[in-house]
């Protein structure tokens, strides 16, 4: 019977060996999973604070926004009627700079037309008249457009 005892004892403990075996493979699966999930949580909580501070972001850029507590959606729609509002300024300068070329243009124009009537004298004999015809300020608004 001693020998039965001690083969029931050598079969707990294989049995034991196998458990520990199997719980440990469990125990590190389980740490190794809470880990990864951990992680991911990690990951997703940074990409959110990304995000939300992009939005601060935003909101801060935006004039009518600027310091004040705004939903994500009126943060979206504000920044695109503030672009809106900045492209229709933006082609006003535009016009505005085309009309100060043409008008440094026609200048640069006239410089060159008043120097060349001083180079061939035309501006001595023509310095007698004071005041000009219809007919002559006529012919520079002809040369002009």
């Amino acid at each position: 019977m001693s020998s039965d005892l001690e083969l029931d004892q050598f079969n707990d403990n294989n049995i034991g060996i196998d458990d520990i075996d199997i719980n440990s493979n469990i125990q590190n699966h389980n740490q190794n999973q809470a880990e990864k999930r951990a992680h991911h949580n990690a990951l997703e909580r940074k990409r959110r604070d990304h995000i939300k501070g992009s939005f601060n972001d935003l909101r801060d850029v935006i004039p009518l926004l600027k310091g004040e507590k705004a939903s994500r959606a009126h943060i979206l729609k504000s920044a695109t009627e503030y672009i809106q509002s900045l492209k229709t300024k933006t082609q006003q300068h535009q016009k505005i700079i085309e009309d100060l070329k043409r008008q440094n243009a026609i200048l640069e124009f006239q410089t060159r037309l008043v120097e060349r009537v001083k180079e061939t004298s035309l501006y001595a004999r023509n310095h007698e008249k004071t005041i000009k015809t219809e007919p002559d300020i006529q012919t520079t608004r002809n040369l002009l457009n």
